[in-house]
């Protein structure tokens, strides 16, 4: 039980990889990428989407083969490199979903990483799986109730779960620990509780492997920052020696200040216009009477904290969610009867949720279906048949337009990764020419290097006249490629900033619902801190 394993005394590394590449058909994914892993170090591992990362965990963990002549080893209880089959049962991966079945208690769910070794046929000993579950979430400073299900469990404690399902029955604490996004549903407090059960892992000796697309976390919780691009290693340095702007342009190859002077240059040429779309007194969910115009060719931000009607506006504009009251108003015209998604596409709106495998594509699909789905009329013949060479026509041309990495408009979007899925769901409603553009968290679960992309896709998308409205919890998002931002508090909009005002601090601030002088004073501080 890792509650009662502590220290660490070996001194080579707990992981080698070496040369490693990887080749698929058309495609070198990894390309003779080395690197080491010892006891007590958490490294990042950070690239854009498609850069090699998930290749190289299947690699490390026996899903993949490497090609001949890379070598992957892991040490042993005497620490003897192994390989193989050895090698890989002595590493465990926790991916973003976690892993864990909702209508489970948590003892449950810990009983599952368990191997039965030879108890098939005896009855099960609740009492004492208890007493072991309680000891093992414990050893992270854990407290709960292990037989309430884990849905009843925070988000940060239904991770550290998992954390201690894959932790349970290691015979040594020196073994590799691989975290993929595991904060990805994680807010403020969360994150640093997570932090400190991996950090506690980290104490007794494993060697962990932290993925992920936050970069302040990265510098936060890394000893040292592995970057891949293009299935190379580009960057091997403790995280001492780099801060955000080096890890972005590691990752990408550039930075997003370009985005940053297009947006300020933006503020200083719209001019007032007739609202593409207008909102007048909106209700429902948590959104409590909103009034908002947006013009053609603007990028309209909205920020806020969780539930203060951010995340279900624009779902409830585009009639995703049912209005309790109020009218949405597209070129001047009301969007009658119940204002369901049809009524609100037929009126020229399009909407990208948040949640985009469970309500912005069909993962099943492939990328040229999700891509020509929403408008299908222009692909038909006479008779009303689907010409599939029109239609393969349109996806390759999409497939260049948003530079779909792999160009495989035939493979199914759950095979490529989360910045490519993203494309294709943005691209797909770029395709109608919308009047009104609705984003909900459109760069969630995205890197560097597709954010830039997506950024340019949107910004091209208000260069066209369509008028955009990107609700986002990140607010260095918002301030790069926004107009204006109206900050939601209680459901109402609380302030609208732009210009030299739109910063991420005002923000932060106006969401928290800092008083004016309070926010003046913490401005005065700021700047003296950043100009220092």
């Amino acid at each position: 039980m890792v509650a009662e394993l502590s220290g660490h005394t070996m001194t080579g590394p707990l992981l080698c990889v070496r040369a490693v590449s990887k080749s698929f058909p058309g495609l070198r994914a990894l390309d003779d990428v080395s690197l080491e892993l010892r006891s007590g170090e958490i490294v990042a591992l950070v690239g854009q989407n498609g850069s090699g990362k998930s290749t190289l965990v299947k690699v490390v963990t026996g899903v993949h083969s490497a090609d001949p002549g890379g070598v992957v080893e892991v040490a042993g209880p005497d620490g003897q490199l192994l390989q193989g089959a050895e090698a890989h049962a002595r590493v465990r991966v926790i991916h973003q979903d976690l892993g864990l079945i909702g209508g489970l208690s948590t003892v449950e769910n810990l009983d599952l990483g368990v191997a039965l070794r030879g108890r098939e046929l005896r009855p099960t000993r609740r009492r004492a799986e208890r007493v072991r579950a309680r000891e093992l979430l414990g050893s992270f400073g854990v407290e709960l109730d292990v037989d309430a299900p884990v849905t009843q469990l925070s988000a940060a404690e239904r991770a550290i779960v998992a954390i201690a399902r894959a932790l349970d029955g290691w015979d040594r604490p020196e073994r590799v620990l691989i975290l993929d996004e595991p904060t990805t549903a994680l807010h403020g407090d969360e994150v640093e509780r997570l932090f400190a059960a991996v950090r506690g892992v980290a104490r007794r000796g494993a060697g962990l492997v932290f993925i992920s697309h936050r970069l302040d976390e990265v510098l936060q919780l890394a000893d040292r920052v592995v970057a891949l691009r293009d299935g190379r290693l580009v960057a091997d340095v403790a995280a001492c020696d780099v801060d955000h702007d080096k890890l972005v342009r590691m990752i990408a190859g550039h930075d997003l200040a370009a985005h940053q002077s297009r947006a300020l240059e933006r503020r200083d040429v719209r001019g007032s216009r007739t609202p593409a779309l207008a909102l007048r007194g909106l209700r429902g969910e948590t959104v409590d009477g909103v009034d908002l115009d947006v013009h053609a060719g603007a990028i309209v931000g909205v920020s806020g904290l969780l539930g203060s009607g951010r995340e279900h506006l624009c779902g409830l504009v585009f009639g995703a969610t049912a209005r309790r009251a109020g009218q949405v108003l597209v070129a001047g015209e009301e969007l009658r009867g119940a204002g369901g998604p049809g009524v609100a596409i037929t009126a020229g709106l399009a909407f990208v949720p948040a949640d985009r495998h469970a309500r912005g594509a069909v993962m099943s699909m492939s990328a040229r279906e999700n891509l020509t789905l929403p408008q299908l009329g222009p692909l038909r013949r006479a008779m009303g048949w689907l010409d599939g060479s029109a239609e393969r026509d349109e996806a390759a041309d999409w497939t260049a337009r948003v530079g779909l990495s792999p160009p495989e408009p035939e493979r199914p979007l759950e095979l490529f990764s989360g910045g490519n899925q993203q494309k294709v769901v943005l691209a797909k409603w770029l395709r109608t020419a919308p009047r009104v553009l609705l984003l909900d968290e459109p760069t969630q679960g995205v890197d560097v290097g597709a954010k830039a992309a997506i950024y340019s896709l949107i910004e091209r998308a208000a260069s066209e006249g369509a008028a955009v409205v990107v609700a986002s919890s990140d607010e260095e998002e918002l301030v790069t490629i926004c107009d204006r931002v109206v900050v939601l508090r209680e459901g109402r909009i609380a302030a609208q900033l732009a210009g030299a005002e739109l910063e991420e601090t005002r923000l932060v601030l106006e969401g928290l619902g800092v008083r004016a002088r309070e926010a003046e004073a913490i401005f005065g501080a700021t700047t003296e801190v950043r100009n220092a």
